[in-house]
């Protein structure tokens, strides 16, 4: 196969690089307060006042900008948690970047166009500060292997990154929790491979540790990865379901593992009063909407991709848990 890049491949606009670096910018600010948040159990924001009708109307919104101001002033006179805060960025970035950096790199490999990735900033009030990362593919994927390659190479890279955070994160501290604003506690479940790790190094898992930022990180990378893995449309476990089986058991796995999602939805919401498992399933049901792109060439993958898809199983079944969040 010729490897040569196109031209437009390779060509990156100051613009480009503008916009990628503001929004990459913008996300480490965010991740480093939001790191600060779980890392400050005593910090309380100070309530909006309510003196007339406009300020009740006008409540939510006064109340996130006092939020993210005081968060701000707090991380500004306590430097031991706003290195706290960095150190949850820095690993949560780390592994962010190398996952789309995977999928990246393996697009110019095949001469793929494709931007730089773009990170997505969210308020601090969230648990990660942000709503992730991506890359745009700007055009078609020229064959089965590609496919293979690009879908998985992002995970794959990930983990690779996850994994040291995930053994300094153990032992440096067991899992973290967290007050909900209901007065409720929120338990981070430990995903597989937390508790192989914690079995090896005979360190013991305890659910009422203080926040530590590596772990909160590492926890986060597995659990998007996670997500990713999910055999559904163009997830990257779509992508790599389709390249090893082709289009009709694609749509069929897709749905499979739809319905999965909304039964554990439901069994998590019960057992363990989390929602969150019904953002996803209704994520999954819009990525159901859209179809498959075939790629140009179906050839055979051969034994060492092969190989690779059973040890990306292996990944998906290490950092999947059904009910990664507890709230007693």
């Amino acid at each position: 196969m010729d490897n040569t890049f196109p031209k437009y491949a390779l060509r990156i606009s100051d613009r480009e690089w503008r916009v990628h670096g503001v929004l990459f910018l913008l996300t480490s600010i965010t991740t480093t307060l939001a790191g600060v948040a779980l890392a400050a159990p005593d910090f309380t924001p100070t309530e909006p006042p309510l003196a007339g009708v406009l300020d009740y109307i006008l409540y939510l919104p006064l109340s996130f900008l006092h939020y993210c101001i005081d968060l701000v002033k707090y991380s500004l006179t306590h430097e031991v948690v706003l290195g706290q805060g960095m150190a949850f960025s820095v690993s949560l970035l780390a592994i962010l970047f190398s996952h789309e950096m995977g999928h990246y790199l393996a697009c110019r490999y095949y001469g793929v166009d494709a931007t730089l990735p773009f990170f997505i900033p969210a308020p601090p009030i969230f648990l990660a500060g942000t709503f992730g990362a991506f890359i745009k593919i700007r055009s078609a994927i020229p064959s089965r292997r590609a496919l293979f390659d690009i879908g998985l190479a992002g995970p794959l890279a990930g983990f690779v990154v996850a994994l040291p955070l995930s053994i300094v994160g153990i032992m440096t501290v067991g899992p973290p929790q967290a007050l909900a604003p209901s007065g409720y506690t929120v338990y981070f479940n430990d995903p597989p491979l937390f508790r192989l790790l914690a079995w090896l190094l005979g360190v013991p898992l305890d659910p009422n540790s203080p926040i530590n930022p590596y772990y909160m990180a590492a926890w986060l990378g597995l659990l998007v990865t996670s997500l990713n893995l999910t055999p559904v449309g163009q997830l990257d476990g779509g992508h790599g379901i389709y390249a090893v089986f082709g289009g009709p058991a694609h749509a069929t796995i897709g749905r499979i593992a739809f319905v999965a999602t909304v039964i554990l939805a439901i069994l998590g919401f019960w057992w363990h009063r989390s929602p969150s498992g019904f953002l996803f399933a209704i994520l999954l049901g819009v990525i159901l909407r859209f179809p498959h792109p075939q790629p140009s060439v179906m050839e055979p993958l051969g034994t060492k991709r092969v190989a690779i898809a059973i040890v990306t199983l292996i990944v998906y079944a290490l950092c999947f848990w059904p009910f990664p969040i507890t709230i007693k």
